[in-house]
């Protein structure tokens, strides 16, 4: 436990204040910089437990959720977007590591164990599976904080020193050992990661409060007024939903809150608040290092920002770079043939048109027979039939586009046969009709596996076009 009003009288240096509470991006206190060769991997992370929050329904990205957790979510054309985070422990040498599921897991189970069961057991490495238990009690999980409660037990049998709470539905990319030194050094017993958000967008976020040496000296859940960053009444400072506890101090913690009557047991609203008031919790300011700027992170939550987050991808030097080798992004392996694109010859004379794709993504397996594709992604064993144009659209696997087909700013679940003809995304009131989902920022969403009866519904001349 810690004195707040004692906080201030370590050797401090007197700074202007940025958007994290200092000047920089570097602890304030003499000594608490952290040592970067040991963040390049030079100390062992045997003492570190990572664990995988993976269970979230994702309502807000139906129908996409429909059939799959959130985190199971297909992104960038190949991965799922459980495979960030997960790509970033291994990076960040992190080979012990538990995924707690919860709804609808088959898909994201299949996932995990066809693509990312590589490490060594024998070694103390693995990615384990955790579903839901019910070892304390008959009940799902009632939070965050319960379901890291509910398997106190698997933690208790790996007997780690810290313990790093993820996301499993996050695109970024962190090397998470210099936020676990700063954590060591400065003898803290919370380490919460965090980034400035514009204060319109609170509502979605815990909002930290910072002294200049980041200290945490209030925390907000969810606020539609949240206090913003000083200096700066347009942005506050919010929590990522990743946090490095002291094992010994969160077993404590989540006992306590257990027994609570009135906790909604979890993270945010109950363990955070309390410790701010009574336990020593800091700020790591999520920064990229190479600019001081904020990195890049992104909460897919609802259709239109998945559908943002994706076509950054597509930028010419997009903000998160799926092809740099010393970072690598890992998923699920594939056999399938490079992409191909050809020319349509259909009365075996001139070949025309030619297949291509322009500023897009396009996975392994798929063929574009004489259609063209711009700014958009397909994922693996896609078809695009001749003279279709498929404009800034994300297309699932094995979807099947027939000849003559406009598709624009839509997003296509897997197993899809699009009829020749077909037109999504020109008239949103006929694919309201059609019973596809269309987004506030006008996208059309089409589930998995959707009828041929559903492309074809409707006026049939609005689909035919020449």
């Amino acid at each position: 436990m810690i004195n707040k009003g004692n906080s201030t009288q370590r050797e401090t240096a007197t700074i202007p204040l940025n958007g994290f509470g200092r000047e920089d991006a570097s602890p304030v206190y003499p000594g608490d910089r952290p040592n970067r060769s040991w963040a390049k991997g030079n100390r062992d992370m045997q003492n570190v437990l990572a664990m995988v929050l993976a269970g979230g329904r994702g309502t807000r990205l139906e129908p996409l959720t429909r059939d799959r957790a959130k985190p199971g979510v297909p992104f960038g054309g190949q991965y799922r977007i459980i495979d960030f985070v997960l790509s970033n422990c291994l990076n960040s040498n992190l080979r012990r590591i538990q995924v707690i599921t919860q709804y609808k897991a088959a898909s994201l189970a299949r996932h995990i164990n066809h693509g990312w069961q590589f490490l060594c057991r024998e070694m103390g490495e693995y990615i384990d599976i955790i579903p839901p238990q019910q070892r304390v009690g008959e009940q799902w999980y009632l939070g965050t904080a319960d379901a890291v409660y509910q398997n106190i037990y698997s933690i208790e049998q790996e007997s780690p020193e810290y313990t790093l709470i993820l996301s499993g539905d996050h695109i970024y990319r962190m090397d998470y050992r210099p936020m676990i030194e700063q954590h060591i050094e400065r003898r803290a017993d919370l380490t919460i990661a965090s980034l400035p958000v514009p204060a319109s967008e609170s509502r979605h976020f815990g909002i930290l409060e910072v002294d200049a040496a980041n200290n945490v000296m209030g925390f907000q859940e969810k606020p539609a007024r949240p206090n913003t960053i000083p200096g700066n009444p347009d942005q506050a400072l919010a929590s990522m939903g990743i946090y490095v506890f002291t094992t010994s101090v969160m077993f404590e913690r989540l006992c306590q809150d257990a027994i609570k009557q009135n906790s909604t047991r979890d993270f945010g609203k109950d363990i955070i608040p309390q410790m701010v008031r009574d336990a020593r919790v800091i700020s790591y300011p999520f920064v990229d290092e190479a600019t001081g700027n904020t990195a890049y992170w992104r909460d897919v939550g609802t259709l239109d920002s998945y559908y943002r987050t994706s076509m950054d991808l597509l930028e010419h030097n997009p903000p998160l770079d799926l092809y740099d080798a010393h970072w690598p992004f890992r998923t699920s392996p594939t056999h399938a043939a490079p992409p191909k694109f050809i020319s349509s010859n259909s009365a075996g004379t001139a070949r025309s048109p030619r297949g291509q794709a322009i500023d897009s993504m396009i996975c392994p397996g798929t063929i574009v027979d004489g259609g063209q594709i711009e700014r958009s992604i397909l994922a693996r064993n896609v078809r695009v039939g001749r003279s279709s144009l498929v404009e800034e659209s994300i297309i699932g696997e094995n979807v099947e586009i027939g000849e003559h087909c406009r598709i624009r700013r839509a997003i296509i679940d897997k197993d899809n046969v699009i009829p020749a003809g077909t037109q999504i995304g020109y008239d949103l009131a006929f694919d309201r009709r059609r019973g596809f989902t269309i987004s506030e920022e006008g996208l059309v969403v089409v589930p998995k596996g959707e009828t041929i009866e559903a492309f074809l519904a409707g006026d049939q001349g609005r689909r035919r076009v020449s």
